[in-house]
């Protein structure tokens, strides 16, 4: 007996949710995407690829296009507080990664590379979201912000840390959230410093300044990231008291801080916001689950977000392949992805002492290692993003498995 394809709507068109919609149209799913976004939003800073995620993208056909988009920084160098040079290391150093084999591209050419695959096979509906989800038991009901009504059998959130998703399903984020204790500005400068190819990263106790370059004539990206105890909400809802916060902690007339403090209150494509995670007990619930961010974000200090995000992307969808009862392919998804998800996260922790050491020994500490570079290993970091065997779940074009559950 024929039984039509399962219905699946994705919020979400950043990196999670436009991989999960690749496999699973692959499947033989039918796929929808809701973003509230007008387009794909491309640029961004870069992001890598490394260990297990690598293996995704060469399954999905694009490491040609993405090592086309490597960015290739080949350095990263830390300054002390006079914007002394301590010392120069290739960036797998730090993070552990492979050299030859990473892939850093930015994070809207990953996500075209992503909709380039699926535009023509899945449906999108941008500048829309979700209003209202109700879980039936046999199917999900949704009601979207333009006014629209349809009915699926499976929703995945994918919509990021903040995700409004996992607010309507799971309730309000303060229950799953966990503050890094530091708060950060990203935005683009012009590149009047002549960088190329290389971070540069300023350091004092609980701050770090970063400028990170890719080719020559393109614009630098900054970021000024500093230690606070409790989360600015206030700043939140006033760009000018994001500013004038960011400001304030970086005072100094030394290195190129006036620079970047002076680009960072014009800037007009200022990112705000605290490091932070998200730790819930299950990522699924009756016929809704969550992937990338939404589920297990692990904040940038980690460098591993959009890794987890596509290695998640994969096994969620090749689960839902596997089994007609989708709380047997939740659950299976959760059982895979869970310990490789937590490695990654707790490498936040070792990366924030990497990058913004919250005292002065933490940071002595790691200028000594800096110094010597057999302390160098990138171990943990290795073990992190190489710490899940993919499974195979056959890659045929249409999966035989009956479509319903």
């Amino acid at each position: 007996m024929h039984h039509p394809p399962r219905t699946v709507l994705i919020s979400g068109a950043s990196i999670a949710g436009p991989a999960l919609a690749y496999w699973l149209d692959r499947y033989g799913f039918q796929v929808t995407i809701v973003e509230k976004a007008r387009a794909i939003r491309g640029g961004g800073y870069a992001i890598d690829i490394r260990g297990t995620a690598r293996e995704v993208v060469d399954r999905m056909g694009l490491l040609t296009r993405l090592r086309s988009a490597h960015v290739d920084t080949r350095t990263v160098t830390f300054v002390d507080p006079e914007g002394v040079p301590i010392a120069a290391v290739r960036p797998e150093a730090v993070t552990g990664g492979q050299e030859g084999l990473d892939l850093e591209v930015r994070r809207g050419d990953l996500a075209d590379a992503l909709h380039s695959e699926i535009h023509d096979r899945v449906e999108f509906l941008f500048s829309d979201s979700i209003a209202t989800l109700a879980d039936r038991g046999d199917r999900v009901d949704i009601t979207f912000d333009s006014g629209s009504r349809r009915t699926f059998d499976l929703v995945i959130g994918a919509d990021g840390l903040h995700s409004h998703t996992r607010g309507l399903a799971f309730g309000e984020e303060a229950g799953f959230h966990r503050y890094l204790g530091f708060t950060f500005a990203g935005f683009t400068l012009s590149n009047d410093l002549g960088f190329a190819h290389e971070a540069v990263t300023w350091n004092s106790p609980g701050r770090a300044a970063v400028l990170s370059a890719h080719e020559p004539d393109a614009p630098l990206h900054g970021f000024l990231t500093f230690a606070q105890d409790e989360p600015p909400f206030d700043a939140f809802r006033n760009p000018e008291a994001q500013r004038d916060l960011v400001a304030s902690k970086f005072p100094e007339q030394t290195w190129h801080l006036p620079q970047l403090v002076s680009a960072m209150r014009t800037a007009d494509d200022l990112f705000f916001d605290i490091v932070s995670q998200i730790h819930m007990p299950t990522w699924s619930t009756g016929r809704v689950a969550l992937a990338g961010d939404a589920a297990h974000a692990t904040s940038f200090m980690s460098g591993q977000g959009s890794s987890v995000s596509l290695v998640g992307a994969y096994v969620l969808a090749g689960e839902l392949a596997g089994h007609t009862d989708h709380t047997a392919a939740f659950t299976v998804y959760e059982r895979t992805l869970r310990a490789f998800v937590e490695k990654n996260q707790a490498l936040a922790v070792t990366g924030g002492n990497v990058v913004v050491p919250r005292t002065q020994a933490i940071l002595d500490a790691r200028n000594e290692a800096l110094r010597d570079p057999a302390a160098l290993t990138g171990a943990e970091g290795r073990a992190a993003n190489t710490g899940l065997v993919l499974p195979d779940y056959g890659h045929a074009d249409q999966h035989q498995l009956p479509q319903h559950g």
